[in-house]
């Protein structure tokens, strides 16, 4: 199926309220064109599930500038003041989440998990409210596994068919995410021809991936 699609149709899908997961790590390996995208097209009261918020004009940074968020699920905002102001002031919901507790959310969401079990957070504020789980007499917390609407990925590059390659530390949240998307779309740094990804190589194979966003547009 041919699913090359031009940067603004594809962003025209996103509904306001959509809920979001954007990968990246401080902006490595996070979709820019889409992020870009999302902001031209004035998106509003956006969940997003993302490692971070980045910093002020970066990445997911710039949704936060452009107070298009209402619901953050992170592990950090320490480098993003913009984000802390907001979520002092009530403009942002903001979810705090153990990184590593976050990608099995969201690995354990694009499985068909019912849910991760981890020490992490075991008699903090953390576990307010979360189920406990004993096993071999060690308590664990049952943390919830994570989908949204829409995942925005980030590749190396792709093939017109869909399939994926990510590059180095980009290959951080990208892979889960594509897995937990209702609707996955993907950029990439450049589309080849199919058959010049390897089988072997395909990180995210195609029938995963809904839209690819042309490097024309």
């Amino acid at each position: 199926m041919f699913k090359v699609s031009c940067l603004s149709a594809a962003v025209e899908q996103i509904p306001d309220g959509a809920s979001l997961m954007v990968g990246g790590f401080m902006g490595i390996g996070s979709p820019h064109r889409l992020i870009d995208e999302l902001v031209r097209q004035g998106k509003r009261d956006l969940t997003v599930i993302t490692n971070d918020t980045a910093r002020p004009g970066c990445a997911v940074g710039k949704l936060v500038d452009a107070k298009a968020l209402r619901r953050l699920v992170t592990s950090h905002i320490g480098l993003n003041p913009e984000t802390q102001k907001q979520m002092i002031a009530g403009d942002i919901e903001v979810d705090l989440v153990p990184q590593g507790t976050l990608a099995e959310r969201i690995r354990a969401g694009g499985t068909g998990l019912g849910g991760v079990l981890t020490r992490t957070g075991v008699g903090t504020v953390v576990a307010d409210g979360k189920r406990t789980v004993d096993v071999d007499g060690e308590t664990f917390l049952l943390e919830r596994p994570l989908v949204a609407d829409v995942s925005l990925i980030h590749a190396w590059r792709a093939d017109h068919l869909g399939n994926l390659q990510y590059e180095l530390t980009a290959r951080n949240f990208n892979p889960a995410m594509a897995m937990a998307g209702g609707l996955v779309i993907a950029e990439a740094g450049e589309i080849v021809p199919v058959g010049v990804i390897p089988p072997d190589h395909v990180e995210t194979v195609s029938v995963v991936v809904d839209i690819l966003v042309s490097r024309e547009s």
